[in-house]
């Protein structure tokens, strides 16, 4: 049954930030400081779940293979490879990595 309540409780809380964004006034959206921050906020939290899902185990902090393909997608980054190839790469390294630690 308690599952039921979260399952509830999410769809309540979800609603309710839907609501709340509608019910902000116009004017409020329209700062800068909102503008500025609503820019930059998607790119802070994917940043953080990517370092999360990448360094965290449980409480541990841990670096391994997913690390190592992490630092090949930034140096692709940096060398400006399309997409793909970034994708590629963080695959390649990773699983490289993995093959060779066991």
């Amino acid at each position: 049954m308690s599952i039921w309540i979260a399952i509830g409780a999410t769809a309540v809380g979800c609603y309710a930030v839907k609501l709340i964004g509608l019910l902000i006034p116009a004017g409020v959206l329209e700062r800068p400081f909102v503008q500025r921050l609503a820019a930059l906020l998607p790119v802070a939290l994917l940043a953080a779940l990517t370092a999360q899902q990448t360094f965290a185990d449980g409480r541990v902090l841990v670096v391994d293979a997913k690390a190592a393909g992490l630092a090949a997608a930034a140096v692709a980054l940096i060398l400006r490879a399309p997409f793909l190839l970034v994708i590629a790469a963080a695959v390649v390294v990773t699983a490289g990595v993995r093959a060779m630690t066991g």
